[in-house]
């Protein structure tokens, strides 16, 4: 294998960007066959013994790419000493290759819970996490009530925060057979008597979810990420991980930022045959309808309303 810049074989081996990997040489933290290693030093990863903080990095360059259903509490970060439990804590030693540095793809705010990507490919968590290869990311959320018909306009017009509008790419209420397979998953259980519903996003705001819900009076009390593009939650318990699949690494790596095309297609054929979740509109008394129990999930039903403005491209919400 030819020589390269050191900064470079560390971004490849997933232990930091470029600059960051120079900042850790800058400090001292990073040294080559025994020897504290300098800002441009080319070496050949093949044959060069590169130790970062004392732990050699070899075989890190083995991409690893693991699911992981995050549970409330738990801190996206990999290191953090005012956290009881990280991310990693919860991956088992036979998922990561020897000396492996994994870091999570995006984050999930300490008190959501859900799917988050680990990693040591920084090349293709790029591609998943930035907003011109705009990557969906898909939530359940729950609420104490059901959305009224002015609530759900507000939410499909726009939310305007600091960054600007927010917007909302997709949202319609949750069937009964989608909210009793969620509920299998988690840990601990939800409460009685919660609301769902499923929200889409292609913009990565900090809390955008929890700060648009809380615009319109409605906090969220449970929020799950339950897609990442291609990538559903589909039996992955809280504290679960596993392995992503080739077809999914590859469907998320080469810009799979929507649900698949048969989903969408078997959505849209099972519309006229369900009934919709509708907010209720001004002056109507009757709480909204839900779908009846043991109707097949959708991803089409949606509060009524418009339909929301086309959102930028975007990754986290």
């Amino acid at each position: 294998m030819s020589e390269e810049r050191l900064q470079k074989v560390l971004a490849a081996a997933g232990v930091a960007s470029r600059r960051a990997s120079e900042g850790l040489i800058a400090a001292g933290r990073v040294r080559v066959d025994g020897r504290r290693a300098t800002i441009g030093q080319v070496v050949d990863p093949a044959r060069a013994k590169i130790e970062v903080d004392g732990l050699p990095i070899g075989n890190a360059s083995r991409t690893t790419y693991l699911l992981l259903h995050k549970p409330a509490g738990v801190t996206s970060t990999t290191q953090d000493r005012h956290a009881d439990t990280t991310v990693l804590d919860l991956v088992p030693t036979a998922l990561v290759p020897d000396h492996a540095r994994l870091y999570p793809v995006g984050r999930l705010d300490q008190d959501s819970e859900g799917l988050l990507i680990l990693t040591n490919d920084g090349g293709w968590s790029e591609k998943v996490l930035h907003p011109r290869f705009g990557v969906e990311r898909e939530y359940a959320l729950a609420v104490r009530a059901e959305l009224s018909y002015d609530q759900v306009e507000l939410l499909e017009r726009g939310i305007e925060l600091e960054e600007g509008i927010a917007t909302l790419q997709h949202l319609r209420s949750m069937t009964a057979i989608e909210v009793d397979r969620l509920e299998e998953l988690l840990y601990p259980p939800p409460a009685p008597g919660l609301v769902w519903y499923r929200a889409t996003l292609r913009q990565g705001w900090k809390r955008q979810l929890r700060r648009v819900f809380g615009a319109i009076e409605a906090p969220i009390e449970r929020l799950v990420r339950v897609r990442i593009g291609p990538v559903r939650i589909d039996g992955l318990k809280s504290g679960r991980v596993r392995p992503l699949k080739a077809p999914e690494v590859r469907g998320l790596g080469g810009g799979g930022g929507r649900s698949r095309g048969v989903d969408r297609a078997e959505a849209e054929a099972e519309t006229e045959a369900q009934t919709p979740a509708v907010a209720a509109k001004p002056g109507d008394r009757r709480p909204a309808q839900r779908p009846a129990r043991g109707a097949a999930p959708s991803d089409s039903p949606r509060p009524k309303g418009r339909r929301p403005k086309p959102a930028g491209p975007a990754s986290e919400g």
